[in-house]
């Protein structure tokens, strides 16, 4: 094989609860009233982000009544099974590859917990070897999609006689605190959202990998993640990402291309995680692109919301579904996550 790995397929799976954005704001206007007199002022958050629809493993009534950590961890655990079988299988069917074919599993996930994590499980619901190799990450949040496939590619460039599974899933509507009151989990309200992505790589036809660069800034710790409360995982979100993005991304972005030897005149397409619409008009002012130039990004958001991780998988699919693009194009695929850190994995069409 080249001396890079090839996407052969990349596939995905949703939750069988779909929620327009209008019913999940009507619900959230009547939980948050009690702690906001000034509720009114803060409703249009759910229409600035720009989504019409999402997806959740429960009905939106789950949403209504408390429920401990134990009981929603036992639904993420089962149905992040499902969804992630799904969308493995399809990976599989798509690239037209068999199970013995695979000889290491990537699984990404930060929104439940699993010990043994679920990959030990896919690998024998799959009809995976018992000697693939396992690779299991957890903390990553937004950015373990993009982690996942650079990690995933890397494993290939080594051991090109086998392929490798890359499988993302959040439940990020499992997350939610009913009892939560604060700004940061309106905000989280409006945005996330469950589903799951399944990436096939090694040797075949597809876009090449060509490389990736990780950033983890200083000082940023505190910009997003979890914390852990007697109720489960509550959000830590700060509105300080567009910032960043502005502040850092391009000078980051430019340093990761000149590690491979390129200019960030020669990449062409753009698959960004959409951590929100604010987000996405920082990405498109500092990469000097129209508003809505970054259309991928924002019709996944629009349809799907944030699911974290698997979300940029999403946009990847999309993409090369458009067959947008000429042979020899070179992309980004990006996001960037708790830590708080950047990932960017670098593709040739």
């Amino acid at each position: 094989m080249s001396a890079n790995p090839k996407i052969l397929s990349v596939a995905t799976a949703l939750p069988p609860h779909r929620l327009g954005q209008e019913d999940i704001k009507t619900f959230a206007r009547s939980m948050f009233s009690s702690g906001h007199r000034d509720i009114e002022r803060l409703m249009p958050v759910f229409d600035n982000v720009r989504i019409e629809n999402r997806y959740f493993c429960v009905p939106l009534e789950w949403f209504e009544r408390e429920h401990t950590f134990p009981e929603k961890n036992s639904l993420y655990i089962e149905n992040a099974l499902s969804l992630s079988e799904k969308a493995a299988r399809r990976a599989l069917d798509r690239a037209g590859a068999e199970p013995e074919d695979v000889g290491a599993i990537f699984f990404v996930s930060t929104s439940g917990i699993a010990t043994p994590s679920l990959d030990s499980k896919l690998i024998f619901n799959l009809g995976l070897s018992e000697h693939t190799r396992r690779f299991p990450s957890y903390g990553l949040g937004c950015a373990g999609g993009a982690a996942g496939l650079s990690r995933a590619a890397d494993h290939v460039r080594v051991y090109p006689d086998k392929l490798a599974l890359l499988i993302g899933v959040e439940l990020c509507g499992l997350t939610f605190q009913r009892g939560d009151l604060s700004k940061a989990n309106l905000i989280s309200t409006s945005l996330f959202a469950d589903g799951a992505a399944a990436v096939l790589l090694g040797d075949g036809e597809g876009p090449e990998v060509i490389g990736s660069r990780s950033t983890t800034w200083p000082g940023t710790e505190d910009v997003m993640g979890w914390d852990l409360i007697e109720t489960g995982l509550k959000v830590q979100l700060s509105k300080s990402v567009p910032v960043i993005v502005r502040e850092k991304l391009r000078e980051d972005l430019e340093g990761a291309c000149a590690s491979l030897g390129l200019d960030f005149e020669d990449l062409s397409h753009f698959i960004i995680h959409p951590g929100g619409a604010k987000v996405l008009d920082a990405f498109e002012e500092v990469l000097g692109m129209e508003p809505g130039g970054l259309v991928y990004s924002r019709s996944i958001l629009s349809d799907y919301g944030n699911m974290s991780s698997v979300t940029v998988l999403f946009i990847l699919e999309r993409f090369l579904e458009s067959e947008n693009f000429e042979r020899g194009d070179i992309g980004v695929l990006t996001a960037m996550g708790p830590g708080f850190s950047a990932e960017h994995v670098f593709f040739r069409c």
